[in-house]
């Protein structure tokens, strides 16, 4: 049997998974006795655990929301991502959101065994904001991202495996430079040492990173800046939709709203021509929804059918 600390610190995980826990089913994942049980539950409720129980044969226990928030138990990458996910946020647009990520991210960083904290500053000073703002498209992994920033900080050469567009997989050796944060995608910038030039990497398609041990001296990166850099090696890159809209509203009131993610001609005092390259229309259709001005597609024809298969849903939810 585990002792008291250790089974209390598994029962509060298993607890945080936010599902209903029958008091056997919980007795037996901890191989406990239900007695047991009850006063590793009333421990827990001492240290501030809002833990609920139900009654009865069937009886079980749930962890419930509590006004104020006790020491989570998390592993080493759930804490890494959520230092991730709290410094993406500081750097957002969102009113209200940048300010308390920036005061909790401080407070978790303090909080974090060295380790962690070491990788965490790493993954911090090394990655550059791109802009294009959006959620996350590709899930990955904090352990990768970590181990890339550190091989930055410390130039340090790296091996890894990758696979291209067109889903050829080749064997890398680069000198990394800077992870930049763009249009809900990571990216690595590094030198590739088998191709003798700078390249852009798309982190979701890299796998088994290792530092190879062999430092180097930094590079001249031929750009201001990693995200400069990015920036025009997408923009080179042929997108499945170019998308153009005629906006029945002033260039300025358009460039505040959707700016960022296109190019705003004006046509007159109160007309603009907006430009936008996606390898989705999701995207293309959000932003001109969000204009709120009337508008009118140019092309492509795809926009337009998704935009009318768009409608016909929202109209069925406010006819429901």
């Amino acid at each position: 049997m585990a002792n008291t600390s250790t089974r209390t610190l598994r029962l509060l995980s298993l607890l945080q998974t936010h599902r209903y826990w029958p008091g056997t089913e919980l007795a037996d994942r901890l191989g406990v006795s239900v007695r047991t049980l009850r006063r590793d539950v009333d421990r827990l409720r001492e240290l501030g655990y809002p833990v609920e129980a139900q009654r009865g044969v069937d009886g079980g226990y749930q962890l419930a929301a509590g006004a104020a928030l006790p020491p989570l138990v998390i592993d080493d990458d759930e804490a890494v991502a959520l230092a991730v996910g709290l410094h993406t946020a500081a750097e957002g647009a969102v009113e209200g959101i940048a300010e308390a990520s920036v005061r909790v991210l401080a407070k978790v960083a303090q909080v974090m065994p060295a380790r962690l904290r070491h990788r965490v500053e790493a993954l911090r000073a090394m990655t550059v904001p791109g802009g294009w703002g959006s959620p996350d498209r590709a899930g990955v992994d904090p352990g990768v991202l970590t181990t890339l920033a550190l091989a930055c900080r410390d130039s340090e050469r790296l091996r890894f495996g990758y696979t291209a567009a067109d889903g050829r997989r080749t064997g890398r050796e680069a000198e990394p430079h800077r992870l930049v944060r763009l249009a809900g995608r990571w990216y690595l910038v590094a030198y590739d040492l088998t191709r003798q030039d700078w390249r852009t990497f798309r982190v979701d398609r890299l796998t088994a990173p290792q530092g190879t041990g062999t430092p180097f001296r930094p590079r001249a990166l031929p750009a201001a800046d990693a995200a400069e850099f990015v920036r025009a090696r997408i923009g080179g890159l042929p997108r499945p939709y170019r998308v153009t809209a005629l906006v029945y509203a002033p260039a300025a009131t358009v460039r505040k709203r959707i700016g960022r993610w296109s190019t705003v001609e004006e046509v007159d005092a109160e007309h603009c021509r907006i430009h936008m390259t996606s390898d989705s229309l999701d995207w293309p259709t959000l932003a001109l929804g969000s204009v709120g001005a009337d508008f009118r597609v140019l092309e492509p024809a795809e926009l337009v059918a998704q935009l009318r298969d768009w409608a016909a849903r929202f109209d069925r939810a406010v006819r429901d």
